[in-house]
Formats: C-alpha cells, structure tokens, sequence
C-alpha cells in the first residue's frame, strides 16, 4: 500500500493540472459572459436585473397557465371522449410528479428514507 502513495501523489498532480485547463479552456470559450470588471456592485446589479427580468415575464407565464387550466376543464367536462391512451398518459404523468416530490423530499431530509434528523 505504501508502494502505491507516490503514484497516487503523481495522478493527483496530473488531475489538478487537467482540472487547471479545463478551468482556463471554459472561461476562454464563454468569455463573452464574463462581466469586466468583477466587483461586487456588478454582481448586484446583473441580480437586479435578473430578478426584475423574471418579474417582467409573470404576465405571460399567467396567461400560459390559465391556458393550460382552461384545456384541462375542457378535459374534464369531455372525459366520455377520453381515450385510455391518454387516460394513461395522464395517469404516467402524474405519477412521475410523485415520484419527483418523493425524490425532493428525500433530498431535503439530507438522503435519509426514515425522516429528519433531529
């Protein structure tokens, strides 16, 4: 075991240097992105404006919903011209909803099936 430290030691110096240029070959590739200069002021105000960017697109966001709750009661008041193929889509979707609650809430117990930690 004492054998394999120093070639360990060598992998690890040869991973820290390719992490090092991929690290230099991302920002060169999206400098584009890249706000000059990187102060503090700069990063509150792309916040400000990511923020009040989301506010501005509620309206349509709304307007999609209610479209989306407008076809479901359509759905709901026709579910005689309902087929089991999309009865079955319905039912699959609604399942992998519960299944990505279940998955959240997992993730927010820190992984653990049982319950929080206490």
């Amino acid at each position: 075991m004492a054998s394999k430290l120093p070639q360990l030691g060598t992998k690890l110096a040869q991973s820290a240097q390719l992490g090092n240029a991929y690290f230099k070959q991302l920002l060169e590739r999206n400098k584009q992105y890249i706000q000059e200069p990187p102060t503090v002021e700069k990063c509150q105000t792309l916040a400000k404006q990511l923020f009040y960017t989301r506010l501005a697109s509620i309206p349509g966001r709304y307007e999609s919903f209610q479209k989306e709750v407008y076809h479901f009661k359509q759905l709901i008041k026709n579910r005689d011209a309902l087929k089991v193929e999309n009865a079955g889509i319905i039912a699959l979707f609604g399942l992998e909803c519960y299944a990505w609650f279940c998955a959240g809430e997992i993730v927010g117990r820190g992984f653990t099936f049982t319950g929080y930690r206490v």
